[in-house]
């Protein structure tokens, strides 16, 4: 459901007062970053000094070499500064996108472990998050990272507390998903720093009508997700979706349903037009993918992770849905990072 905005905001733009140095954001954006969350989080804070009739905001993009960078979707970005020691007002974002390890590199978390010991906040947008882990900045915080990117995110950090929400702030940490959850943080960090008739002024210029707080889960609902809604379909691909690991068996799911396994299959097979057995393993399937493409986890280990004890049993399915191997599918993703 819609949230309502943070609270009835006037109509039209109201002063805020005060003489504050304006507070600085330094967006880091690594290649291949994705443009949405960049501009979904810069947007606010234009709109916030326009709103405010002042300059409460400022931000510079940088980048490893000062130079320009690429998005996922091709638009090139310049940048203003490569990674040069910044000053105490200001606060670090970093933004990823596609083959976010490749785009990591040593000076990149050399520059963030120095300045966050100097103090500096330090946040990160959609895959952003894998970077500022990886320089220990998440160590002891709780974080969230896109859906698509979580099974590989678990599995270089499993001790890092991984929410599904749509942005967490964490002390002088923050995060968020991606692609519409940008805004929504910084609607949050606007709203905290300026009060919440600013926050949704901005929100209203932006045409976002539903300001989604930090509760709120980053997925849709599995009902809205398959666009059907069956309470029992939907508690039996919640189970499935749970079970990737250890897969349960149809009579299982069935049972648990409340209903025969004959049943289960109908259910199945009127809404989804496949079996059960059929819709579990694309599920799996889809998992190893991610694992495959996102992790540097064994093939084999990726078959144990996604149910499968026989990497040949694997190898067969996933040619059969994906038209590759599980090995040449890792192979080609090394070759795009």
């Amino acid at each position: 459901m819609p949230r309502a905005p943070l609270s009835p905001a006037p109509a039209s733009p109201a002063p805020v007062a005060g003489s504050a140095r304006p507070e600085r954001f330094v967006f880091l954006l690594l290649e291949q970053f994705t443009l949405i969350a960049f501009a979904g989080a810069v947007e606010p804070l234009r709109l916030a000094n326009r709103m405010a009739g002042r300059t409460l905001y400022e931000w510079q993009v940088v980048t490893e070499t000062g130079g320009p960078v690429t998005a996922s979707n091709g638009v090139m970005v310049q940048a203003g500064a490569g990674l040069a020691e910044l000053g105490r007002d200001a606060t670090i974002v970093v933004v990823g996108g596609l083959a976010v390890k490749a785009a990591i590199t040593r000076p990149i978390l050399t520059w963030l472990r120095r300045e966050a010991r100097r103090g500096l906040p330090v946040g990160a947008l959609c895959t952003g998050a894998q970077a500022i882990a990886a320089a220990g900045l998440l160590d002891g915080r709780r974080c969230t990272i896109h859906w698509e990117n979580r099974d590989g995110f678990v599995e270089d950090f499993p001790d890092i507390e991984l929410a599904p929400n749509v942005y967490v702030i964490d002390r002088d940490r923050f995060t968020a998903a991606g692609g519409a959850a940008s805004t929504d943080l910084m609607l949050a960090l606007i709203a905290r720093r300026h009060g919440v008739e600013l926050a949704n002024l901005v929100a209203d210029q932006m045409i976002h009508t539903s300001i989604r707080s930090d509760r709120d889960a980053q997925r849709l609902s599995i009902p809205t997700r398959i666009g059907i809604r069956h309470p029992k379909l939907a508690a039996v691909i919640h189970r499935m979706e749970a079970a990737i690991e250890d897969p349960v068996s149809p009579a299982v799911l069935a049972e648990d349903a409340g209903m025969s396994t004959r049943q289960l299959e109908r259910l199945f097979s009127r809404y989804l037009g496949r079996s059960p057995k059929r819709y579990y393993m694309e599920l799996r399937l889809a998992r190893a993918r991610n694992l495959l493409m996102q992790t540097d986890m064994s093939v084999i280990e990726v078959a144990l992770a996604c149910g499968f004890t026989s990497p040949s049993h694997f190898s067969k399915c996933y040619r059969a849905l994906y038209r590759t191997t599980p090995y040449r599918e890792r192979g080609a993703s090394q070759a795009a990072g």
